[in-house]
């Protein structure tokens, strides 16, 4: 406990002040759905975890995973099945802080126990770890919750970050809250970062000597799912030997400027559209979009041997095609640029293949690192869009050349699973 020492007031500042925002979120919760949802989903989770896992083995190595939500828990995914390869008796735990990550994972089969993280009070943290008795935890990226951090400490557990990053307007660096982090990132034993630059900031302006250098553990997950494309076997005989253009994770106003810029193409590429979700309203909108503009679509719940991908657009209105439809593609348009952020963009580059994506994408280092490497194009408007998709379409080397650059930048950056993995095994 002494690396914190110097900055224990914050910590127990919060710790002393917890109960008071608790009571007052709490009071005002029936206002707010979303907190209002956060409190219900909890009420006696710490009972029924217990009646969950009270017959597993004590003598268990066992490892505890918290990710924020299903995109946190991803990067973890590749760190597991190592894991659970070369030691098949290790217990995993798994938790979550949204109920988007826990809904999306809830079933997940190598974990004893999915759950969502308790309220962050002193009380519930010393229930969860006598429940969990972790010999390690491991918390991916960012969701640092000081109670429950600081009883794994005490308890005994090793305390590893993974897939750290350390965005440079991120509060982190705040003078107001630069103290409090800088006790919480000093409780882990072990800091693996994403970038030299992220460890460099943890090692100067943090003083985090045990920061080292890991990479990304999703390029290692999107590298060994990209082998597996089996769910497309059906779809891609009829693209062969075509330009095609996967646009996937689209919302609205992805939409809206695709079909628009696609209809001004000389040379069009055959089109797949993958929406952000496949709800009834969502593709009845969808399907509005392309009868108002006059192209005909088939929807793959309803293709047969008589789809023309020369003269009709693929809708995709099912769950569980977008990754392995990018194997197919020429070209990526990936959505969410023009909302919150860009979706993933690593999914598509994995296959070689150029990406275009909205101009909102700085909260996403691998989306970053694809521009700067010449891999990925960022559009603003449809007449950038135009001119982008214009330019790879008919320039059949600069689509290759964009490709390789996109491709090398997923396989060079591997590895984060078997330094994370490693340190794990060598706790046992």
């Amino acid at each position: 406990m002494k690396h914190f020492v110097m900055h224990s007031f914050f910590l127990s500042f919060y710790t002393l002040f917890f109960p008071f925002f608790h009571g007052t979120a709490k009071l005002f919760s029936p206002l707010f759905p979303k907190l209002r949802t956060f409190f219900q989903v909890r009420k006696g989770m710490i009972d029924k975890l217990e009646t969950k896992i009270r017959h597993l083995p004590a003598s268990a190595f066992r490892v505890w995973i918290h990710a924020a939500s299903v995109g946190e828990f991803e990067q973890a995914r590749p760190i597991i099945a190592s894991l659970k390869e070369k030691r098949p008796d290790i217990i995993f735990f798994v938790s979550f802080l949204s109920d988007s990550g826990y809904n999306a994972r809830k079933n997940f089969s190598d974990a004893a126990a999915v759950f969502y993280l308790p309220l962050d009070s002193r009380a519930n943290a010393k229930k969860l770890i006598s429940l969990l008795k972790p010999d390690v935890l491991l918390l991916m990226r960012y969701d640092f919750w000081p109670n429950h951090l600081l009883e794994a400490k005490q308890y005994g557990t090793k305390l590893i970050l993974a897939a750290a990053v350390l965005q440079q307007n991120a509060p982190y660096f705040k003078p107001m809250v630069k103290s409090f982090y800088t006790g919480i990132f000093h409780l882990f034993d072990h800091i693996y970062t994403v970038d030299s630059k992220d460890t460099l900031a943890f090692k100067k302006i943090f003083m985090c000597q045990q920061a080292e250098t890991a990479g990304d553990p999703r390029f290692d997950q999107v590298l060994q799912r990209s082998k597996n494309t089996g769910r497309v076997d059906h779809i891609k005989p009829f693209f062969e030997n075509k330009t095609v253009l996967v646009a996937g994770s689209v919302w609205e106003k992805d939409t809206t400027l695709l079909l628009d810029a696609w209809l001004e193409l000389a040379v069009r590429p055959s089109l797949v559209l993958v929406p952000h979700q496949v709800h009834p309203e969502n593709m009845t909108r969808l399907t509005r979009d392309l009868q108002n503009r006059s192209i005909a679509f088939v929807k793959v719940s309803a293709m047969n041997e008589k789809f023309d991908p020369e003269r009709e657009v693929l809708v995709i209105d099912q769950t569980g095609y977008l990754v392995e439809l990018y194997s197919i593609a020429s070209i990526a348009y990936v959505g969410g640029g023009f909302g919150v952020n860009v979706h993933n963009t690593l999914e598509p580059a994995v296959y070689g293949i150029p990406v275009v994506f909205g101009p909102r994408y700085h909260n996403s280092p691998e989306a970053e690192g694809l521009v700067s490497a010449g891999g990925a194009t960022v559009i603003h408007d449809q007449a950038t869009l135009s001119a982008a998709l214009n330019e790879i379409v008919t320039n059949s080397s600069e689509r290759e050349k964009r490709g390789r650059v996109a491709e090398s930048f997923v396989k060079e950056r591997t590895g984060a699973t078997t330094i994370i993995a490693d340190t794990i095994m060598n706790l046992l």
